[in-house]
């Protein structure tokens, strides 16, 4: 029955918001961040909180990593708010340090306000070095909080990195 659930709600999403999509590749993104959604809220119950109560967030469901000493990664992703889909957006990163491997994750990066949200969509965002993603496990959700506006949050798909690294991610966005 779950399963039956998430297929409609896939189909519902995908066909309602392909008035908006601009592009077979973004309607593909879309229908991803939707299936990473669920994934999400299967895995880490916690994160229902932060879905609900946030003024928005971004789902990167695909995002690649991988690197030996010198590494980067990459994704696309939906940017919602109140929890409408409002845009596309990309993600980048470069980072030196010790690290070795490749992985596929799902991130998704929740804002706390309004303001917050506006800054990611006026591309005025990014992470500095210091800032990292909660890797998710069962029940960890429930005593993250916002950091700077902002509570990130990774689950691991696939593959297996090492990472000591320093870096930075970089957002851009593009509105429907």
């Amino acid at each position: 029955m779950k399963v039956l659930k998430s297929i409609l709600l896939v189909a519902l999403v995908v066909s309602t918001t392909s008035v908006f999509a601009q592009n077979k590749k973004d309607k593909k993104i879309m229908a991803d961040a939707v299936e990473a959604k669920q994934t999400l809220l299967t895995t880490v119950p916690g994160l229902e909180s932060f879905f609900e109560n946030s003024a928005g967030y971004v789902i990167f469901p695909n995002v690649g990593k991988g690197g030996f000493i010198i590494g980067g990664a990459s994704g696309n992703g939906v940017v919602y708010e109140g929890g409408v889909a409002v845009g596309m957006a990309d993600l980048k990163k470069l980072n030196i340090g010790l690290q070795a491997g490749g992985q596929a994750i799902i991130e998704v990066i929740f804002f706390e306000t309004p303001v917050d949200l506006q800054r990611f969509k006026e591309e005025k965002f990014q992470f500095a070095a210091e800032t990292s993603a909660v890797a998710l496990k069962s029940g960890i959700a429930f005593n993250a909080k916002y950091k700077d506006g902002v509570a990130v949050f990774a689950l691991p798909k696939a593959g297996l990195m090492a990472d000591a690294s320093v870096g930075g991610q970089k957002f851009g966005y593009k509105p429907f």
